[in-house]
């Protein structure tokens, strides 16, 4: 039976998934679209082309853009309608096995591993930064992070007991602290631009 706090994290879980599953619903739709209209003119100038950092057209027309041999968003638009049909079941109460809840922390790792390795791409190798690229980035960490602490407060994943009690206390630090670097990253490597 399931305690009135597990209720209440559970509810927070919901609308994590719902709210940051249709942001990157959206922004992944957007991609797919940008994608396309260059595809068929090549002199289109996609909406998020900021300047010569932020800029779509810069990234998405690399090889980082289609890891698997297909657009990256495609990936998004799966994983982030999977995110908003778990949210809504957690809304209307229905109780997750541990299977869904664990297969759901494996993708949400799978997803977070995939915006380091974008990051670092973007930063490093590719020199431009995808403004809605960002955005399915902003909504996947919280993401993680929310699942994660949920399994391991509810003991469907074990970390040891300690380790799993300062993570799961530490929540909302382990995210500001991933949007923390990814923003310090970003300022480091474009500084000379952000302080001209």
């Amino acid at each position: 039976m399931e305690t009135e706090l597990e209720t209440r994290s559970y509810r927070q879980t919901a609308w994590i998934l719902i709210i940051g599953g249709v942001i990157g619903l959206v922004a992944a739709i957007e991609l797919i679209i940008q994608k396309i209209s260059v595809l068929s003119d090549p002199d289109f100038v996609p909406n998020c082309d900021i300047n010569p950092i932020l800029s779509c057209g810069s990234v998405i027309n690399t090889e980082q853009a289609s890891l698997f041999g297909f657009p990256n968003p495609v990936l998004g638009v799966i994983g982030f309608t999977i995110v908003i049909m778990f949210g809504a079941l957690l809304l209307t109460g229905v109780v997750l096995p541990k299977s869904m809840w664990l297969g759901l922390n494996l993708g949400a790792l799978a997803g977070m591993v995939f915006v380091i390795w974008l990051v670092s791409q973007s930063l490093y190798v590719i020199g431009a930064l995808c403004p809605w690229c960002m955005v399915v980035w902003a909504v996947t960490i919280p993401i993680f992070w929310q699942v994660t602490t949920d399994n391991l407060a509810a003991k469907r994943l074990n970390l040891g007991k300690s380790l799993s009690e300062i993570i799961v206390a530490l929540k909302w630090i382990l995210i500001a602290s991933s949007y923390l670097i990814i923003m310090a990253l970003i300022f480091i490597r474009w500084q000379d631009f952000w302080l001209k």
